[in-house]
């Protein structure tokens, strides 16, 4: 945990300012940002504490705004199933799942970061677009690039071990490899005609000083299972460790060499070479060829039949053999840490490269995709229009391997056509269409082909979902209470560039309750004044039909079935206009219900059916058509004087009345607004 003291201002801002050398945070863009330098600071204090090494590696702040991507938050991510099922918790049967064909894995990171957050830069959005395009249509570079990356390690990870001082000697190799196929890569992308290949291209760095050092100084053929055990450096690398490692091998040739030599210069036929603990190497002469002895010997020891010399050569030779072993493998030690940290220091570059090697392999992972699926590519634009033909659930698609998908279209602007209320049978299919135009639009987003035969997708700043019934009971939280929690916050985020898909609003309570539940939020949404955004709005209660032509912008649609007798056929196609039935009770006798409670259900809804309420439901939209007009007469009005009364209560001087002035004054205000 961040103590409170790490979190203030002055404290942060001078952490930042000595780790980066500068005189001011501003240098940093970080100038009125009091939070974020506040964080940045805590953040640093709290690396510096546990990591328990310098942070010379982070070389910049980049200010992440949510203004270039669209929001999704937790609920809308779960729904749409991005990144993982709903159920099992897998990635099979996930958006990420049908998109991921990347072959590294800073590829798979990049692309989850990619679909979870979806671009609003228009310019940006294309330049993802062109490039795989280019590489869909180019079969021949889009293959070449998958071999190249397919033997391309996670140089990201690799460097964060290397940075932090853990990576080892065959964590180096891997780096190494990875960067031999740099230049490959960037030969196959040099003949790119979309600009965001060129730019990749242009800014791919090959890191071929990286490469020839660690080439020059790892030994990848002896890699050993620890840094500390040597026989990992390179012979010709370093002068001294070939010395060492070269005594080692060839200490006892030395000695036998040495000894052969001394007998034949001194004629001393028994002279031999010994070792022991306490002396170490020494000659040893016995007491007939002691007059023998050249003065250039120094004697050590005079035993009862012998004496022990040593020379300068000796000396020299033992010292070479005795600490060699050890010597060696410090030395390699030291060797290794001084290469990993060059390598360390070009993190910069490094990270860089990987980076552009990930979002090549994103690239070419979304091409492949679009080919094999046959996606199309989106027209992106700020027209505020989703117009699509012919579109598919790219998940639901792939699962059903026959092909037997029914798309669908669908028409979605800021006026005439912003609300589709959709009704139809239970199990028609009515949330798989939802989800599949709030995929689409993302995936546009994202960069991808999208899974139609044409589409137009005016950007979305946000994708609000409310789909699926769930509880929390462990916080008490029912599964109503999650719902309209849910609605509470999509209205009070949503804005007229919103995208909403909502899928049985009310339903976790009484009849009445929820559909006036559901009948206010469409209201609140359709009223542009308000919200105004984009929606699809799926529902039982098939009275909320009636709202078409009484709202501005609502339209009808209905997810047709046929009957066969008892039973039902769904035709999973979406046309204009909205059904009056739910087919519930066919859709219970599918599901295995006895038939003696099927046969009762009919009876029941009989019964039930007697008590309509579609002709309250009839005057209630007319009523509400009736208030609507009231309504923007009323706001109309007070949009006239609000700004009158909004300057009077900026120039009361709050600090200097009295309890008496104030209430006064509060009375006054109070009239004027009654009198609106």
């Amino acid at each position: 945990l961040c103590d409170d003291w790490m979190f203030e201002y002055s404290t942060a801002a001078k952490a930042l300012c000595r780790h980066f050398n500068i005189s001011s945070v501003d240098g940093l863009g970080l100038k009125g940002k009091t939070l974020l330098v506040a964080s940045c600071g805590a953040l640093f204090e709290y690396l510096t504490q546990t990591q328990k090494n310098d942070l010379n590696h982070i070389s910049s702040v980049k200010v992440y705004s949510s203004a270039q991507f669209m929001l999704l938050d937790v609920s809308s991510r779960r729904n749409l199933e991005l990144t993982e099922t709903l159920r099992e918790k897998n990635k099979k049967g996930s958006l990420l799942w049908v998109l991921d064909k990347t072959k590294t894995a800073m590829g798979a990171r990049l692309l989850r970061k990619w679909i979870e957050q979806p671009l609003t830069d228009i310019t940006e959005i294309r330049k993802r677009l062109d490039a795989v395009g280019e590489l869909k249509d180019e079969f021949f570079m889009r293959e070449e690039v998958k071999e190249v990356l397919n033997s391309m390690y996670d140089f990201e990870r690799i460097m964060s071990k290397v940075i932090y001082q853990t990576a080892n000697c065959r964590d180096l190799v891997a780096l190494k490899n990875s960067i031999e196929n740099l230049p490959l890569l960037k030969n196959i992308i040099s003949n790119g005609k979309s600009g965001y290949i060129n730019e990749l291209y242009s800014n791919l760095d090959v890191l071929e000083d990286v490469f020839t050092l660690i080439d020059k100084a790892i030994d990848e053929e002896n890699i050993p299972f620890t840094i500390r055990e040597g026989g990992m450096i390179k012979e010709g690398y370093s002068q001294e460790l070939d010395i060492l490692l070269k005594a080692k091998k060839e200490g006892k040739n030395w000695i036998a060499d040495l000894e052969s030599k001394e007998r034949d210069a001194t004629g001393i036929k028994n002279l031999k070479i010994k070792y022991n603990k306490i002396f170490g190497y020494y000659f040893e002469v016995t007491k007939s060829y002691l007059e023998l002895v050249p003065d250039r010997f120094i004697r050590r020891q005079t035993l009862a039949n012998a004496e022990r010399f040593v020379t300068p050569e000796l000396n020299e030779i033992a010292e070479l053999i005795l600490g060699s072993e050890e010597k060696a493998i410090s030395l390699e030690y030291d060797l290794f840490c001084e290469v990993r940290n060059t390598v360390a220091s070009q993190v910069d570059r490094i990270q860089s490269t990987a980076h552009i090697a990930a979002t090549i392999d994103v690239l070419q992972s979304l091409a492949e995709v679009a080919q094999s699926q046959n996606f199309v590519k989106p027209e992106v634009d700020e027209d505020g229009v989703i117009d699509i033909k012919d579109g598919r659930h790219p998940v639901v698609e792939k699962m059903l391997s026959d092909g037997s998908f029914i798309p669908n279209d669908t028409y979605l602007d800021g006026e005439d056509d912003r609300l589709s209320i959709i009704t139809g049978p239970n199990m028609a299919g009515k949330s798989t269409y939802m989800r599949q135009v709030a995929l689409i639009v993302l995936m546009a987003q994202t960069g991808s082909f999208v899974p139609a035969s044409s589409a137009k997708i005016g950007i979305c700043d946000r994708i609000f979902t409310r789909v699926g019934a769930s509880d929390d009971l462990a916080s008490g939280q029912s599964t109503f209470m999650i719902e309209m929690t849910e609605v509470a916050n999509i209205l009070n985020n949503a804005t007229d560039k919103s995208l909403l898909i909502l899928d049985e609003i009310g339903r976790g309570t009484s009849t009445f309750d929820g559909l006036s539940i559901a009948w206010s939020v469409l209201e609140y949404i359709a009223d542009k004044k308000l919200i105004g955004a984009k929606t699809l709005f799926a529902t039982h209660y098939h009275e909320i039909t009636e709202l078409e032509g009484k709202l501005a912008g609502v339209k009808n649609y209905c997810i047709t079935a046929k009957e066969n007798g008892e039973d039902i056929i769904f035709l999973h196609k979406i046309v204009r206009g909205g059904a009056d039935n739910s087919y519930g009770i066919q859709v219970a006798r599918l599901a295995g219900l006895p038939a003696k409670v099927i046969k009762r259900s009919g009876q029941i809804l009989k019964q039930l059916n007697t008590a309509d309420i579609t002709k309250k439901a009839k005057k209630l939209s007319k009523e509400s058509e009736e208030n609507s007009t009231q309504t923007t007469m009323q706001m109309d009005m007070f949009s006239i004087q609000e700004t009158q009364i909004i300057d009077e209560i900026n120039k009361i001087d709050v600090m200097n009345l009295t309890p008496m002035e104030a209430m006064q004054t509060l009375f006054d205000l109070q009239k004027k607004v009654k009198g609106l």
